[in-house]
């Protein structure tokens, strides 16, 4: 393998992929590699990965690593820090094998994902499968205890400008194929109008589609700076202190956002807005759900999240997968039943209208001329 390349770095995954040119060489420290990043990385269209840490570490099984292979992007794994101190944005560098150069100076090296190490690791992680649950479990019981006023008390939740009352609302997180049933659900969104609530990244995604976000919320570090100006109200969620770092990139670009302190993810506390703000319906696309989602997001443990579907559960629905459940097809034999219905019309007309009869003896015989039958 030999991959030659201008290096870009990035401690973020998820920032990197913002600045990363199309055949640089990504060189990240990112443990086990979540699905989403893979594709993001996929979707720069660089040359390949270079992962400081291990892109699939055994811990639990994950397609982030696949993702990358079968899109033919070579990985070099577990290069140590050092490397990543050592090189620099802008290094044109090239990839042999499992070493890596700058002209003729070895920077460093590391080890080649494949698929043979892929199916070990998984096998590995399968294994581990069980522990990890278990620890993901026990974490969420001992932190939902804690966090229970996210049932027992209200938010207390800024004034807004947004009209949730009678309407329903629809947030859209950046996770796992939220832009496929995003677009799924896009007759839903053009007949009903809900609330349009993006959360970070989500709010970017309705923007690609057309959409302007009515509300954006999270802690802005996801989020492109054309989507913070779009003119949605911009609420910023702060740790249960009263801390809110993402205020900071509010004030850089010259904007306006409120604060609203809460335990637990910004998409729980979107869902709490909504709730508390008399929606009819929550609509959630992208959401994270299960053991995986969290897993891959770095967290050990849901408590937040269990107790927000909990306290909205009687008006949430979930549109996570809802692509996969449903794909449109067009069948011939529908557009045949829809011809033939166009023209009952002008067959019933021909039958009482004496000059439409006429008209369409005329067209049959011009047909005969023409197919010369």
């Amino acid at each position: 393998m030999e991959v030659k390349g201008i290096a870009r770095k990035g401690a973020r995954t998820k920032e990197l992929v913002k600045i990363l040119q199309p055949n640089e060489i990504a060189v990240i420290s990112h443990e086990d590699i979540d699905e989403l990043a893979a594709q993001a990385l996929v979707e720069a269209r660089i040359k390949g990965v270079i992962n400081t840490r291990a892109s699939i570490s055994g811990k639990y099984p994950h397609q982030g690593p696949e993702v990358l292979i079968d899109s033919g992007i070579p990985v070099v794994d577990q290069v140590g820090q050092d490397f990543f101190d050592l090189i620099k944005d802008g290094m044109e560098i090239e990839i042999k094998g499992k070493n890596i150069f700058f002209g003729k100076c070895l920077l460093g090296k590391g080890e080649i994902l494949n698929r043979k190490v892929i199916e070990e690791k998984i096998s590995q992680a399968k294994e581990n499968y069980g522990l990890q649950v278990e620890r993901f479990i026990q974490n969420t019981l001992e932190y939902a205890a804690k966090e229970l006023n996210l049932v027992e008390k209200k938010l207390e939740i800024p004034p807004l400008r947004t009209n949730f009352q009678g309407r329903h609302t629809l947030i859209v997180v950046r996770g796992k194929n939220y832009l496929e049933d995003l677009k799924v659900i896009r007759p839903y969104i053009n007949e009903i109008k809900p609330v349009l609530i993006g959360v970070d990244g989500g709010a970017d995604a309705l923007i690609s589609f057309g959409y302007c976000p009515d509300l954006i919320i999270g802690d802005m570090d996801s989020i492109s700076d054309e989507t913070l100006k779009c003119g949605a109200e911009l609420i910023v969620h702060a740790y249960p202190d009263g801390r809110a770092p993402g205020m900071e990139r509010i004030k850089s670009l010259g904007l306006k956002a409120k604060i609203l302190p809460a335990p637990g993810t910004s998409e729980d506390v979107a869902m709490l807005l909504a709730y508390q703000s008399g929606t009819e319906l929550i609509v959630a696309v992208g959401t994270h759900s299960n053991v995986i989602d969290f897993l891959e997001k770095g967290r050990k443990g849901m408590a937040s999240t269990f107790l927000v579907r909990l306290k909205v559960g009687s008006i949430l629905v979930d549109a996570k997968g809802v692509s996969k459940l449903y794909r449109q097809k067009l069948k011939f034999r529908y557009i045949a039943q829809l011809v033939f219905a166009a023209f009952i019309p002008f067959i019933i007309i021909s039958l009482i209208s004496p000059t439409a009869s006429q008209l369409l003896r005329l067209l049959y015989m011009k047909l005969r001329i023409f197919l010369k039958i």
